[in-house]
């Protein structure tokens, strides 16, 4: 390890680089970090990088919620390990490096939470392979706070300065891919201001690193042009919501797809077949980490081309599971569940804890469905309230025990306290509605 940091310190200064942000996800999925001069490196591989446990505790404005030893253990630290694997170069950020760190021991870390399921997927011989696809939107101020970026609509998967007069996309693209996040394209999607950026596949890990640093790096981008990009799953009323889909597979170690089976029903095995009815099972717990706000449940709904009900489908995208019609080494299913506002690793973690017991269960799917969706007499309806889903969670003891005792106390602690203070905050829509009249 000291050879190799040493190696990395030296390769780091020839290209100019004297910094290196070592960062994080903390349970939101929001990049937490340090910022060292590259000498300090290898001590900061050797002992680790200090920082207050109650970071992962942290809502979005800055109240530290009281979760279990944390405030009540004195605001103790944790060490976070540099990943030096993960080491990459700030394309737009003269000087500077990032590399994510590792929680040493663990502990409610979502990276080591979804390593966690992952080790268990490979004591079967079973490599999850997943595909990340993001939507946003991008705003721009309008003196009273912000309104979504070229305002026209109908420019539904369009190209150049129509629905983009900045070229905000192409930029992008070109800063993810030098910054080696695996971008294979995106496009304006239905609504003013909304973008998607779809990645490659690669391994459950991998693959929530990239998705991490994609988030982190677009909304970096957009401040510099005094900008917002929100992964928010609902920002506006009269526009619609954003997802975050991912395509998910089983290799063995050669990398030959378990979920190819020609002879079987649909062209799947029967391996998938269990592991997409283990996430229909666990649905209503796993929609606690995919859908993770209070305002993740304003894109649920019949006819959003979100998910309403646990169903699945072929080639359907009224369903909340789609299977592509790619077969043989692209055989796969395509979760839709998850919206743009969840944490990449514990949407990685949750669908694969699901699928996995799913298979050691034997589960069997009921039929797919046919046509256009959301009859809510065919299939169960989600949860639609953040409590819900934190109940189906907590009662979930199968999924809990693969995700970890101590991250799902942390996480429905966290999530409670933001159902508390949104249900005693007024809102503009409660004056609206009542203030003159009442």
């Amino acid at each position: 390890m000291a050879a190799q940091t040493d190696r990395v310190v030296a390769e780091l200064t020839a290209k100019g680089v004297d910094v290196v942000r070592v960062v994080f996800p903390d349970l939101m999925g929001t990049e937490r970090s340090k910022e060292l001069l590259v000498e300090q490196l290898p001590a900061a591989v050797g002992r680790g990088v200090a920082f207050c446990r109650a970071v992962y505790h942290t809502s979005p404005l800055g109240d530290t919620v009281p979760v279990p030893g944390g405030l009540d253990a004195g605001l103790p630290d944790i060490d976070l390990v540099p990943d030096l694997d993960t080491l990459a170069v700030v394309p737009w950020e003269p000087g500077v490096a990032t590399c994510i760190g590792d929680q040493r021991g663990g502990g409610e870390s979502p990276r080591a939470v979804l390593r966690r399921v992952v080790d268990g997927l490979a004591e079967a011989g079973q490599v999850p392979v997943v595909g990340p696809e993001l939507e946003y939107y991008l705003c721009v101020p309008d003196g009273a706070g912000f309104t979504p970026y070229s305002p026209e609509p109908g420019n539904v998967y369009v190209s150049g300065t129509r629905g983009d007069p900045g070229l905000h996309l192409i930029r992008t693209i070109r800063q993810l891919r030098d910054f080696g996040l695996g971008v294979l394209g995106g496009n304006h999607e239905y609504f003013p201001g909304q973008f998607e950026i779809n990645l490659g596949h690669s391994e459950a890990v991998d693959a929530a690193d990239r998705a991490f640093r994609f988030k982190a790096a677009v909304k970096d981008l957009a401040r510099r042009d005094g900008q917002l990009a929100t992964f928010m799953a609902k920002p506006f009323n009269d526009h619609g919501a954003s997802g975050f889909h991912v395509h998910v597979s089983l290799v063995d170690a050669a990398g030959a797809n378990l979920g190819a089976d020609e002879s079987s029903p649909h062209g799947i095995s029967p391996l998938l077949r269990h592991a997409l009815a283990g996430v229909l099972r666990h649905a209503p717990a796993l929609t606690a980490l995919t859908n993770p706000t209070v305002n993740s449940y304003k894109r649920f709904g019949p006819d959003t081309l979100a998910p309403w009900l646990i169903d699945w489908g072929l080639d359907n995208r009224s369903a909340m599971v789609r299977v592509p019609p790619d077969r043989g080494a692209g055989a796969r299913i395509e979760v839709r569940l998850p919206d743009a506002s969840a944490n990449p690793y514990l949407v990685n973690a949750g669908v694969l804890a699901a699928m996995r017991l799913g298979i050691e269960d034997g589960l069997e799917p009921p039929e797919p469905l046919e046509g256009y969706g959301y009859d809510a007499a065919r299939a169960a309806v989600l949860p639609m309230s953040l409590t819900a889903a934190l109940d189906a969670l907590d009662a979930d003891a199968e999924l809990q025990s693969l995700l970890g005792k101590e991250f799902v106390t942390s996480y429905s602690v966290l999530k409670r306290a933001e159902i508390a203070r949104f249900e005693q905050w007024v809102t503009d829509w409660e004056f609206r509605e009542y203030a003159y009249h009442i």
